[in-house]
């Protein structure tokens, strides 16, 4: 049975950095297409980053050069690095995935089969 499990988020002053990490288990995550998202209440879910099979990242705009996606197959996880971080990047922050080579667009959210809990992020000034 697949599983994904967030951790990591919490609270943090504008400017500052936290790291996100998904859990998985059943499936390598070398298999998977995966995807970071998040979601402000009251507005649709957003791709955040998404990562191939390969390791291969892709950013929505709002984020490119702050936030790091990355694979770790050793520890069958995927990990979200957020640098210099912004009010509007306050959400509840998921992990996605779906098996399989990853289709464009990389964030639209019906392809991802499976998803976690989330973990919230909150950013202040």
């Amino acid at each position: 049975q697949v599983q994904l499990v967030e951790s990591g988020g919490g609270s943090v002053q504008a400017g500052g950095s936290l790291s996100l990490s998904c859990a998985v288990t059943g499936y390598p995550v070398n298999g998977f297409c995966m995807a970071w998202f998040r979601q402000i209440p009251g507005k649709k879910r957003e791709g955040v980053a998404g990562v191939d099979q390969e390791g291969r990242t892709v950013y929505t705009n709002s984020v490119r050069g702050r936030f790091t996606a990355s694979q770790d197959n050793a520890n069958n996880n995927l990990q979200l690095r957020m640098d210099r971080l912004e009010d509007d990047d306050t959400a509840m922050y998921y992990c996605a995935a779906y098996v399989g080579f990853c289709t464009s667009p990389w964030d639209d959210e019906v392809e991802y089969v499976y998803w976690g809990q989330g973990t919230q992020v909150t950013v202040s000034s």
